[in-house]
């Protein structure tokens, strides 16, 4: 069988099971550890996209009921495969196909304007009552920041939005563009925790509509705006521009001119962050599960892209900063209520949906765990003065926000 022998090949490390159709179960990995997990394989064990396209073919028969956990956990058992595949690759086809679609890059990830948009509606303009399953109260879907275990996601959430507020060294009157605003938790807490007059640009319908019905019923429409604009779209300058989750949609072609934009409208004594997926490795290709179901278009790029692209904009690197586990955490609370409201999920889409989405927030959860994705932030200006010379300022207490006090709490608010 051609997952037999891909799984022979592969796992060398750990220990995983696999039940098969005619009832044999056959372990792989380290003889001296026990399996961590066992998956049923019902059909598809031979299917020959398993010899140059593993990851879609493992993928689709999940979703398709052909492949069950029956023991342990499913990012149990991903993260012993995504391991092995993180210290010695794919060999053979597959890592043929791995080489080739890594220098496809470019072509896979033109997200010019009008793909950029394609892209985000096929995530981002999903019902809106999916996201209320699994994301907290603000709708926060990025890595959350967990100081210690045991706190809620929402207060993980707002950790996260209040060491990005740090960062930007935020004073009641700066004018701050978020690229990417999402359903405008961020810009309303900017608004109306820091007095700050934020314009939140997104490529989602379905984002805008909620982010402005928020800032209405928060008091803050005049002080958080938002529109359905491309980041090379954007007129005029700004003080700060914040950029959360969003330059996973860029693509590498386009790195140069993402970073130009933010160079073109920061005020000269401006402070930008940007926090985003990367790998720690090497650069690599996204996998093509998640390329073709879940972020068309995405890539996670690894730190010497990044900076590569930074040189080319003359912008000053000030600060960069690695999470590592706390994505990791904020997957597994999401795929926890995720599963807990599977019957809601179910009715909004269908069976093969909701294993989809098992999958895609396993996966993901997975590759944290093993070290291959991380969070970065970068702390940008065009002056190497513009933010204080020492972290110091991250970490003593800040004085009260300028803010009116019935504004104090809006960002978390729900329309």
């Amino acid at each position: 069988m051609l997952l037999d022998a891909l799984l022979k090949r592969l796992i060398q490390d750990g220990g995983i099971a696999v039940r098969y159709p005619d009832g044999t179960t056959r372990r792989y990995g380290d003889p001296t550890v026990a399996p961590v997990a066992t998956l049923a394989v019902k059909a598809g064990a031979n299917d020959p996209r398993i010899l140059y396209d593993p990851s879609i073919a493992f993928a689709e028969a999940y979703m398709d009921g052909k492949f069950t956990m029956v023991e342990g956990d499913l990012v149990a058992f991903l993260s012993v495969v995504l391991e092995n595949i993180e210290r010695r690759g794919f060999s053979g086809t597959a890592g043929l196909t791995n080489t080739l679609r890594r220098w496809l890059r470019p072509i896979e990830q033109f997200n010019r304007i009008t793909r950029a948009r394609a892209n985000v509606a096929h995530h981002y303009d999903l019902s809106g009552a999916l996201y209320d399953l699994f994301l907290d109260d603000d709708r926060q879907y990025s890595c959350a920041y967990w100081p210690k275990p045991g706190i809620s996601l929402e207060a993980a959430q707002a950790a996260k939005k209040q060491i990005i507020a740090g960062k930007l060294l935020l004073r009641p009157g700066h004018r701050v563009l978020d690229i990417g605003c999402g359903w405008g938790g961020l810009a309303l807490d900017l608004a109306g925790l820091y007095g700050a007059d934020v314009t939140g640009i997104t490529l989602s319908t379905e984002q805008l509509t909620l982010a402005r019905q928020r800032a209405e019923a928060a008091g803050l429409a005049e002080h958080a705006r938002f529109a359905l604009t491309d980041y090379r779209e954007v007129q005029g300058r700004f003080d700060r521009i914040v950029s959360v989750g969003m330059f996973e949609h860029v693509g590498v072609t386009f790195y140069d001119a993402y970073f130009a934009t933010i160079r073109d409208h920061l005020a000269d004594d401006g402070v930008a962050l940007v926090h985003t997926i990367g790998r720690s490795g090497p650069p690599g290709p996204t996998n093509s599960f998640i390329a073709k179901y879940i972020f068309p278009g995405g890539y996670t790029p690894s730190l010497s892209e990044v900076m590569d692209a930074v040189e080319r904009s003359g912008l000053v690197l000030c600060d960069v900063e690695v999470w590592r586990l706390h994505y990791a955490e904020t997957l597994k609370e999401w795929r926890r209520r995720f599963l807990a409201n599977w019957d809601k999920a179910e009715a909004l889409y269908d069976l093969r949906f909701c294993r989809m989405w098992d999958l895609y927030l396993a996966s993901c959860e997975a590759s944290f765990r093993t070290g291959g994705q991380v969070v970065f932030q970068l702390q940008l200006s065009r002056r190497s003065d513009a933010v204080p010379m020492t972290r110091d300022y991250l970490y003593h207490p800040r004085a009260e926000p300028a803010a009116p006090a019935e504004h104090r709490t809006s960002g978390r608010r729900r329309a």
